[in-house]
Order: structure tokens, then C-alpha cells, then sequence
């Protein structure tokens, strides 16, 4: 081993409390890359194999009631690869031990063979057989809440009869990889189920024979989807067609692609911050390491080594810190990352869900850290390059002293003697006290972002739930039914007030930019459902056009004035104008709102009902949930209560997770940046502290001197970790938006303080750590040692 390599080991070993700090905080932002990228990597990959070994579907469509008899005429559409014609229903399910009840989707699948289109993953049992009255076969994640297995039973109303069936399988699908009802926020296992039965079994309960109303296709490598869609419209329009759409707009695809969407920019704003500061403290250490050096660094070149050997000599300290650092943040992530995968899987129901392990991602991952060290690093070895031997030999000079602010007369009426030596060590190098304080503010901004989470959940649960959506329950008709049917609802036990709506799909186009939506109507006195615009302020709708959500005006581009082209689906596809007079909040979905009265004169249908909000008494939950399971016409009813809690505790759960997360790697931060200042500063002043003892000057009051010191940067990075955090937090917040969900840009003044304790509680941790360095300064050997 050559002289340089034994002092690169020596120098490690000698300063390894430094180095284990550097490291981890690298491996933070090492390992934040691996969960990121690698739970992207494994998510985006099974979702591929199994769309694929699946045959997911690449375009659907719906239909009133369309012949079978057209499967010849859309198969022959150039570019598609496989076409399954089905019937869907939406059926209400009565479980046993279940109170409330449940809603269901009904899915034919063939009496013979398999689905040429979305294929069914058979966990276990058996596929249900032609013929065999009731049997089906039961997704996987309704099966897991109500406990079933092949041969269990229960009963769903069906075209207005209530039958009993039977599991025979319990399956998978890709068209079902997140389940979550019509109108739910987020996944209800127990309330919201799939099954699937042989066409004749369904054909004969819903008299279909001979026709469907859905189609599932999918498309050749290389095909115009837009095309296909547009032939598919076509066939379909004279039957009832809604319009088809591709993956982007499917329910399942959307939610797992904006899981992802979320994955990729925590992996692109969260780990840049970790290399940020890591490449400070590799600056800080080996800018300190120099300074101490230089004697040697001049004998070194008096004796032949060039500046590209010594330089390189660092070069090496730097990349065995950035390994070490790389090393553990892979452990650590392989680790977390398994963790969030089994987190995954309690969401998307795969037949597999592995954590990928790429060994492109932990070369990637080494070597951005080892360029960031580096980059930390150039600075003081470009100050190596620079020093003479003769110059290097000789102390650094002195720094020049100079009185501040008017002298220090008045100081010492106000601090102490050694309060002020502290102020002067800050004020006279004004770069390092900077870049510590930037240091600490960072782990400050980390852990506002980390915590913002909740204040925005909170806020988007009191603006959905309590401002906008005030209904104790939303109930929903199989179909438009006339006005008349809302004194129905009124008569159930329990209704105390009831506000209808109507729900309208329609496709928005501006330009070039269009998408597939439901304009919902609202009553002029609507109490239970409240419209807001994007200050949060109630407003009313006006007589006629468009309320659009602030999403949807982002997306299309819209701003009040504009008259948009507002295709009718299911009114012939008709194409009207209609101008957007107001743009409203809404942080769940794609809204569109328009008052009831201008909604009937635009379909020209009069007074169709989609449902009712309604206030209930919950004294007579039960009663009502009865004749709910009693009344054919009512598909769904979804509470929003239930519908709160599930939100709270799944959005929880997760955000609880990604926070502890995160609050630890900030403290490791401010551990790292805290405790590397302070060695630094004690090795700079380990001279003036040993010769204060000397003087008669106690530990404490010695002590006080470094310590104060870092009381008040860490006072001083408040402010400036709060401006951080507040911008750190405006980017988590935007780069999280989707078409799905909304997070609100809301930060509560708690969150500010909790973020500064726990930063001011690490920094305490790691002053302690350097306050029993101080006590055990060997006197002797400090006051020998050479200016």
C-alpha cells in the first residue's frame, strides 16, 4: 500500500465520527433514490407483465343495448388485436354481518374458455360453469374482507330480484387492480365488490340475450387509438354509446398511474436536498482537514508528489465517504423499499408485487453520490493545487481583526466576554456561518414537508366533507328517473331532507385539448351541497353555463368568458357551446357544475334525476339500509362518514409512514450538519478553549463558547427553514397533483414549531455529544500543538 493510500486510512479512521455523519446523510438521499425509483421500477413493471400476460384491455367502450351480432364488424377495425363484447351491471349486495349495504358490479365473462380480453388470475377454485344457477367467481379484494373462500355465499339484488350466489373462485383482474366504487374517494374492500359470471347466467337475469352493453379491445403495437375510438363511436352511436376511451381515462389505470406520477417526483425533489447538504459537510471536513495539513501538504511536494497526486489523494478520502454513504443507503433502501412494496400490496391487488432490485439504479445511485462529493470537494482541492511548498510549510496567515460594529465597548456591556468571542468567530467568516446555517435550514424545509402532509389532508377533508359535500349519505339510481322519484327517497325511513342531482357525461373541448366528464347539476337553494370558488368562498351557480373545477380549467385551458364545445354522450352526441362563468375549488376529480334548471335545458330531457343527497337520521340507519336492499331502482349509497374515515385512515396510513420516514432522515440531517460544525469548530478552536481553562475558565463556561455558537445558528436557520419548507412543501404539493386527487398548499403554524423543535432537540443531542469532547481535552498536548 503505497504512503498517500495509508494516510487516506489513517485520516478515516482518525476523523470516523465525521465521516459516519457525512455518510449518512448521503444515504439518505441514496436510499430516498432506491424506495423511489426501485418501488416505481417494481410497480410499473408487474403492472406491464401483467397487462400483458392478462390481455388488459387497451379501449373501452359502453352502450345502452347493442346487438352481438356488430363483435364481426368493430373486429375487422384495422389495429385491433383482440375484442371481448360483455355485460356490465351494477347490482347492491347484502353480506352477511354487514348492516349497511354493499355495492357490485356484475362482469360476464364466456360460458366457454377464457376472456380474449382481460383475462381473470384464478388465486383459487375454479372459473364458475355455464349453466350452474348463482355460481360466480369473486375479485380477490372483496373476497379478503368478508373472509370468503370457494363455496361461500351471499345475495345481491339483480334486476330487482334478490338471488343468492356462490364463490367458486377467487380471482384477479387487470381491470380491477385498484377497486374502488362509483362516487368513493378511496378504496372500500368491504363495501364495493367485483364478480363474474357466465354470459348466459347474466344475459338470462338482465334480458340481454343476444346483446351487450360494454366493450373491452385490445389494440396492435403501433395503432391510432384515436381512430379506433372514433369507428368504435360510430357503430355504437345508433345504440346508445357513451363514447369510448383508452387506459388513461380507465378507473383502476388511473389511480396506479398516479401512484406513480407521485413515486417519480418524490424521487426528483426529495434526494437532490440530501446530496445538497452532503456535498457541504464533504466541503466543510476537507476545507478544515487542509487547513490543518498544510505543514504536511508542503512536505509532500518538497519531497516530489505533484498536485494532481495530492489532489487526487483527497479526491479518494472523498469517494470512500461517498461509497461508505452509498453502501448504507442501499442497505437501507433495499430494506424500506421492501417495506413500502408489502405497503403496495394492501392497495393494488397483483398476482405477484416484487421489489425491484436494478443494478443500473444502484450504479446510478453511487455515482451521483460520489459526483456530488466530489463537486463538495473541488474547492479544497483546488486550494491544494494553489499552495507552494515554501507557503504550505508556514502557517496560514492571520486573519486580519478589525473592530465591528463601533468597537465592542458596548458589546461588553451587553454579553459576556466569551459571547463575544462567539459573535466575532461568526461575523469574521461570514461564508461558513452562512453555509452552516443554510445546512441546518435545510432539515428544517424536510421536515415541514414531511409534516405539511397532514395539515393538507385535514384541509382537504374539512373543505370536501364539511364545506362542500355536507350530506350524511349520497344515493344513486340505476338510471335517470323522473322527478317524481325523489319523494320516494323522501318517504325512506330515516330521510330528512333530500336535494337531488344529475349526473350528465359529456366530452369538453377547447382547441385542441379535450376529455371525458360529468357535468353534476346544482339547485339554486342547495344546502347540502355547496359550491365554492377558489378562495373557498360559497358562491351560487348562475342561471346558465359552466362551474369548472380548477383542474379542469387547468387542463383545458380555460378561463371565464370561454364558451367551450360540450358534447352530449347520451343525448345523440350532441354538439352545443356552452360559455364557463365560474371556476371553482374541488381537490377530489375532474368537477364540472351547472344549476338543475339550465342542465334540463340543455339535454332538452325536462327534470331527470341521477339521484339525491340527503340528511338522515342515524337512529334509523338500520331501517334504512333494509329498504335500501329492498328497492331495485337504487344502485348505490354511498355514506359520508364511512367515506371520511376511509380516507383518513388510508391517506394516513400512507402519509404516517412517508412521515416518520422523512423526520428521520431530516434528523440524521441536522445530526450531520450540527455535529461536523461543531468538531470542525473545536478543532479550529481547541487551542483558545485548552488556554481558557488554563485561565481559570470552568468546562461549562468553556463549553459555552462552542455551544452558543450553535444555539445561535441553529436560532438563525429558523426563519430561513421556514421560507425553505414553505417552498419545499408548494413543490410536494404540485408535483403530487393528478387528475385524481388535489393536495391543498396549507401550512399550519404547528407545523412550523414541531419542525423547530425537532431540530433544535437534535441539535441539543449532537452539543452534548461534542460537550464531552470539550471536558476531555487533554490540555498539555492541545497548548503544543503549532498555531
Amino acid at each position: 500500500m503505497s504512503v498517500l493510500n495509508r494516510k487516506v486510512l489513517r485520516d478515516l479512521m482518525r476523523m470516523w465520527p465525521q465521516v459516519l455523519a457525512i455518510s449518512l446523510v448521503m444515504a439518505c438521499g441514496v436510499a430516498t433514490i432506491i424506495i423511489a425509483m426501485g418501488s416505481y421500477r417494481s410497480l410499473d413493471e408487474t403492472r406491464s407483465i401483467f397487462y400483458d400476460r392478462y390481455r388488459f384491455g387497451s379501449v373501452f367502450a359502453s352502450a345502452s343495448r347493442a346487438p352481438t351480432d356488430l363483435k364481426g364488424q368493430i373486429s375487422a377495425i384495422d389495429g385491433i388485436g383482440g375484442l371481448e363484447l360483455r355485460i356490465v351491471q351494477p347490482v347492491l349486495l347484502d353480506m352477511d354481518g354487514m348492516v349497511e349495504p354493499a355495492t357490485g358490479v356484475a362482469v360476464s365473462i364466456p360460458d366457454f374458455g377464457e376472456p380474449s380480453v382481460n383475462r381473470l388470475y384464478i388465486r383459487s377454485g375454479r372459473l364458475p360453469e355455464a349453466g350452474r344457477e348463482g355460481e360466480v367467481a369473486v375479485l380477490e379484494s372483496f373476497a379478503i374482507a368478508h373472509r370468503m373462500a370457494p363455496g361461500s355465499t351471499f345475495r345481491a339484488i339483480m334486476n330487482g330480484k334478490k338471488r343468492t350466489l356462490t364463490a367458486t373462485a377467487i380471482v384477479l383482474s387487470p381491470e380491477y387492480i385498484y377497486a374502488i366504487g362509483p362516487g368513493d374517494i378511496v378504496p372500500d374492500q368491504r363495501r364495493f365488490g367485483v364478480f363474474f359470471m357466465p354470459r348466459s347466467s347474466l344475459a338470462g337475469i338482465f334480458d340481454m340475450q343476444g346483446a351487450f352493453n360494454d366493450l373491452s379491445a385490445r389494440t396492435l403495437r403501433g395503432a391510432r387509438i384515436a381512430e379506433i375510438k372514433d369507428r368504435i363511436d360510430t357503430i355504437l352511436k345508433p345504440f346508445g354509446g357513451t363514447g369510448s376511451y383508452d387506459r388513461s381515462e380507465q378507473v383502476s389505470h388511473s389511480f396506479l398511474d398516479n401512484e406513480l406520477v407521485q413515486l417519480k417526483a418524490m424521487a426528483t425533489v426529495i434526494p437532490p436536498i440530501f446530496l445538497l447538504v452532503s456535498a457541504f459537510l464533504v466541503n466543510m471536513i476537507l476545507s478544515r482537514l487542509i487547513a490543518l495539513e498544510r505543514e504536511q501538504i508542503g512536505l509532500l511536494k518538497a519531497v516530489g508528489y505533484g498536485d494532481l497526486a495530492i489532489g487526487w489523494h483527497y479526491a479518494k478520502m472523498t469517494i470512500v465517504i461517498a461509497v461508505i454513504g452509498s453502501a448504507i443507503g442501499a442497505g437501507a433502501g433495499i430494506w424500506l423499499g421492501r417495506g413500502m412494496t408489502r405497503l403496495y400490496a394492501e392497495f393494488f391487488y397483483f398476482p405477484f408485487l416484487v421489489f425491484r432490485q436494478s443494478i443500473d439504479l444502484y450504479v446510478l445511485s453511487i455515482l451521483v453520490s460520489v459526483a456530488s462529493a466530489l463537486a463538495g470537494a473541488l474547492r479544497a482541492m483546488f486550494s491544494v493545487a494553489r499552495l507552494a511548498p515554501a507557503v504550505a510549510m508556514q502557517p496560514p496567515t492571520p486573519m486580519r481583526f478589525r473592530s465591528l460594529l463601533g468597537g465592542s465597548h458596548w458589546m461588553s456591556g451587553v454579553f459576556s466576554q466569551l459571547t463575544i468571542m462567539v459573535i466575532r468567530n461568526l461575523i469574521r467568516k461570514p461564508l461558513r456561518s452562512f453555509m452552516t446555517i443554510l445546512g441546518t435550514s435545510l432539515s428544517i424545509s424536510l421536515l415541514i414537508a414531511a409534516l405539511f402532509s397532514y395539515d393538507a389532508i385535514e384541509s382537504m377533508i374539512e373543505t370536501v366533507f364539511f364545506r362542500a359535500e355536507r350530506q350524511d349519505a349520497t344515493i344513486t339510481f340505476d338510471m335517470p328517473r323522473a322527478a317524481a322519484s325523489l319523494d320516494a327517497i323522501r318517504r325512506l325511513p330515516g330521510v330528512m331532507r333530500a336535494e337531488p342531482f344529475r349526473n350528465v357525461p359529456v366530452i369538453l373541448t377547447k382547441g385542441q385539448r379535450s376529455k371525458r366528464l360529468v357535468i353534476s347539476s346544482i339547485n339554486e337553494d342547495s344546502d347540502l351541497s355547496q359550491l365554492l370558488d377558489v378562495n373557498l368562498v360559497n358562491i351560487s351557480a348562475p342561471y346558465s353555463g359552466l362551474l369548472v373545477s380548477e383542474r379542469v380549467a387547468k387542463v383545458l385551458h380555460l378561463q371565464i368568458g370561454d364558451s367551450v364545445e360540450t358534447e352530449l354522450i347520451e343525448q345523440g352526441h350532441r354538439l352545443v357551446r356552452v360559455p364557463v362563468t365560474s371556476i371553482v375549488q374541488n381537490y377530489v376529480g375532474l368537477a364540472v357544475y351547472m344549476r338543475s334548471d339550465a342542465l334540463a335545458r340543455l339535454t332538452g330531457q325536462g327534470e331527470r334525476l341521477s339521484g339525491a343527497r340527503v340528511a338522515i337520521d342515524r337512529l334509523q340507519l338500520d331501517d334504512l339500509y333494509r329498504r335500501v336492499k329492498n328497492t331495485p331502482a337504487i344502485a348505490s349509497i354511498g355514506l359520508q362518514q364511512v367515506a371520511r374515515d376511509r380516507m383518513r385512515s388510508t391517506i394516513g396510513e400512507n402519509i404516517g409512514i412517508v412521515t416518520v420516514l422523512y423526520t428521520s432522515l431530516a434528523l440524521i440531517v441536522t445530526f450531520g450538519v450540527v455535529y461536523n460544525s461543531a468538531r470542525i469548530r473545536l478543532s479550529e478552536q481547541g487551542r483558545e478553549l485548552a488556554s481558557l481553562r488554563v485561565l481559570g475558565f470552568t468546562r461549562a463556561e468553556v463549553s459555552l463558547v462552542l455551544l452558543v455558537e450553535l444555539a445561535i445558528v441553529v436560532v438563525l436557520a429558523q426563519p430561513l427553514g421556514w421560507l425553505l419548507g414553505a417552498a419545499l412543501a408548494w413543490v410536494v404539493a404540485n408535483g403530487l397533483e393528478s387528475d385524481l386527487f388535489r393536495i391543498p398548499f396549507v401550512i399550519q403554524t404547528s407545523t412550523y414549531a414541531y419542525a423547530s423543535l425537532f431540530v433544535m432537540l437534535a441539535a441539543a443531542v449532537s452539543a452534548l455529544v461534542v460537550r464531552r469532547r470539550i471536558d476531555r481535552l487533554d490540555l498539555v498536548s492541545v497548548l503544543k500543538t503549532r498555531e
